[in-house]
């Protein structure tokens, strides 16, 4: 109800996302996107298409058979080298990341995704949820973010609203370990002269999005 069905809060949260990307990018349909850490899936559920979407995803890209989507199996934080492997262009006219941010193993290697973003397209839209919001979004755990890390682990092996229950203690932590929530300041430092958008829920900062749209 909370996440998973199309009337649930998460989809309407998604669907105002999408709203917003439509309206910063309203010649979408004409662009050359590439996706960060998204999946074909995603894109052929999504209200908009683009002209061609490479999504590229270090573990499972999807598959498609459609020409408009091109899945690529690689790590976001060096984009570019996997594209050239997979013989695809490494220039785009719009680079989009949906929550990958904060799953990719800290500050260098934000840095170094920031920068793929940077070099594969003029504008961008990098969301993420935001650190501060009072629920952490991946286990539906009021401050979870917060606690340490141990504890934090024993949380999420046995809160049932997380998104994917994991099979052992040891798998609870290293998803937490690979969950690293940031700010308004860490995002705007990884993305200097973007501007940053603020998504709310019930009035509060629930994520943040990095965007270069060209105004």
């Amino acid at each position: 109800m909370l996440v998973d069905s199309p009337t649930s809060v998460g989809a309407r949260a998604r669907a105002r996302r999408w709203d917003l990307v439509a309206a910063r990018f309203p010649d979408l349909a004409q662009l050359e996107v590439v996706d960060l850490g998204g999946t074909a899936e995603a894109w052929r559920r999504a209200p908009v298409r683009p002209a061609r979407v490479t999504v590229v995803n270090l573990f499972e890209p999807g598959e498609s058979d459609e020409s408009w989507i091109v899945p690529v199996t690689g790590d976001a934080c060096a984009a570019r080298a996997a594209l050239e492997r997979a013989g695809h262009a490494q220039r785009y006219d719009l680079v989009f990341s949906n929550s990958l941010i904060e799953h990719v193993g800290g500050h260098a290697q934000r840095a170094a995704l920031a920068a793929e973003v940077r070099e594969l397209a003029p504008r961008h839209w990098v969301q993420t949820p935001y650190r501060y919001f009072p629920v952490e979004p991946h286990w539906l755990f009021p401050g979870l973010q917060f606690l340490p890390m141990g504890l934090r682990a024993r949380v999420a092996a046995v809160w049932p609203m997380a998104h994917t229950k994991p099979d052992s203690a040891a798998q609870a932590m290293s998803e937490v370990q690979w969950t690293e929530l940031i700010g308004v300041a860490e995002l705007r430092a990884y993305f200097p002269g973007s501007r940053v958008l603020r998504e709310r829920a019930f009035g509060i900062t629930k994520s943040i999005v990095a965007v270069a749209d060209g105004s």
